[in-house]
């Protein structure tokens, strides 16, 4: 008897469980959107390039594209659907609306998740390529627009925001520090 080439998966989304079968190549993506009806995660390349399908696995970021949803079970994915808190954006959903973090739209919902997470990455002192000293005692180094643009680099944006999605991850970034203080 061949083995079976799908299986019942429970995937946790946005703090929802949803539990479905999937064929066992099925992408995290393709089952977000084709599944579960969460398109806010673009398809890009889907080949893993361009950030467009960029979705935070247990708080870390993830191109969707890339991570089969078998391997998703058991563990917390935040979509774009997942980010603001009802009504209320979050400040990184805010800061991109406020400065223009966007144009056409299309990469903006990884750009934010991927946003996120450099923002928890910073602040719990990671270094990035851009980071001129990673000695533990150095500290956490300063988020500067190169810093950003580091971190930022796996989440392309075809109309050229990059600016605006600069200012608004440090504006992000500035509001995130004056909360935990």
């Amino acid at each position: 008897m061949a083995p079976s080439t799908s299986s019942a998966v429970t995937l946790r989304v946005n703090g929802e469980k949803y539990t479905l079968t999937v064929d066992h190549r099925t992408t995290l993506l393709d089952a977000l959107r084709e599944r579960l009806d969460l398109t806010g995660t673009k398809k890009g390349c889907d080949q893993g390039q361009c950030g467009a399908c960029t979705v935070l696995l247990d708080g870390r970021r993830a191109v969707a594209c890339l991570q089969l949803a078998v391997a998703a079970e058991g563990r917390e994915v935040t979509t774009i659907e997942g980010v603001a808190d009802g009504d209320r954006l979050h400040p990184v959903q805010q800061a991109f609306l406020d400065l223009d973090g966007y144009q056409c739209g299309y990469c903006t919902p990884g750009q934010i998740c991927s946003a996120l997470a450099v923002i928890e990455e910073h602040a719990a002192g990671w270094p990035s390529a851009a980071t001129e000293d990673v000695r533990p005692e150095a500290g956490a180094p300063a988020l500067t627009p190169d810093e950003i643009r580091e971190r930022m680099s796996g989440n392309l944006c075809r109309c050229g925001a990059y600016t605006q999605i600069v200012q608004a991850v440090a504006r992000a970034a500035d509001q995130a520090k004056e909360t935990v203080a």
